[in-house]
C-alpha cells in the first residue's frame, strides 16, 4: 500500500471532512391533524396522504390501574 510522503495539514484534513456532517431532517405540518411529519410520506399519526386516508391507524389502549 502507498504511504504519504508528507503529513497533511489540519486545514487540508478538515476541508475533506466538511461534507461529512449530518443535517437535521426537515418536517412539514400535516394538514389533517396539524402534527409534524416527514414530507412526501403518510402521516404516522392520522394515516392521511394528499388529503386521502391511506392507512388506518389503530388507537392505543390505555392501561388500567390495579
Amino acid at each position: 500500500m502507498a504511504h504519504p510522503k508528507r503529513r497533511h495539514s489540519r486545514s487540508r484534513r478538515d476541508k475533506r471532512r466538511t461534507h461529512d456532517g449530518l443535517s437535521k431532517p426537515e418536517f412539514s405540518i400535516c394538514p389533517q391533524c396539524k402534527r409534524p411529519k416527514l414530507p412526501h410520506r403518510v402521516c404516522p399519526h392520522c394515516g392521511f396522504y394528499k388529503g386521502k386516508q391511506v392507512v388506518e391507524i389503530k388507537q392505543k389502549k390505555k392501561k388500567q390501574k390495579r
